[in-house]
């Protein structure tokens, strides 16, 4: 038992590693111009999946650390825009992993609902940590701010989460590296499978 314990411990840490890896590469296919990056949000899908295959541990916590060490290594996300997506992201991972694994069933049903409360959990605490940010300097976050950048320029991203993560999902159920969890009784969720 404690064996099995260390192992799948050893493997979410390589697993997140490679996800990390992942979203410090996948930005550089947007040509480093911040207008097409906002809209596609290239960082989100490893976070997410990251969430989704490691737990809500590892996707919350390699959420935080990859706009920071992005902006280390290569000066984007800039600040202080960088310290709001880090909460942004490690809210998407960390809700993303909670709420598919304590799904009954985990199945194509159970993964778009964590994506879809992921997705609007993290853009709400973006919006709370910007509102917090520029409260402290003075300025104003208003309700258009937020829309347009939580919801309006996201709606390329968005889609493309909705398209890409489930498929890399459904993939790697296919191949036996993660699979879905299923009910004794046909349900919704198996059906949608068959």
């Amino acid at each position: 038992m404690k064996q099995t314990t260390i192992r799948k411990h050893i493997q979410n840490l390589v697993t997140a590693a490679m996800l990390m890896a992942v979203g410090i590469v996948l930005p550089f296919f947007t040509g480093q111009i911040p207008q097409i990056g906002n809209m596609l949000l290239p960082m989100h899908i490893p976070v997410i999946v990251c969430g989704l295959i490691c737990g809500w541990q590892y996707g919350g916590i390699v959420g935080f650390i990859l706009p920071l060490l992005r902006y280390t290594l290569f000066g984007t996300p800039p600040m202080p825009n960088g310290i709001a997506m880090a909460f942004e992201l490690a809210a998407y991972g960390a809700i993303a992993g909670f709420v598919y694994q304590h799904s009954k069933w985990q199945c194509i049903v159970s993964l778009y609902r964590s994506l879809i409360i992921a997705m609007i959990g993290g853009r709400l605490v973006w919006g709370i940590v910007r509102v917090a940010m520029l409260g402290l300097i003075g300025n104003a976050f208003s309700w258009q701010m937020f829309m347009a950048g939580a919801f309006l320029n996201a709606v390329p991203g968005i889609v493309l989460q909705l398209a890409i993560i489930p498929a890399i999902m459904v993939a790697l159920n296919r191949t036996g590296l993660v699979r879905f969890r299923k009910g004794h009784k046909m349900t919704g969720c198996e059906q949608t499978e068959i």
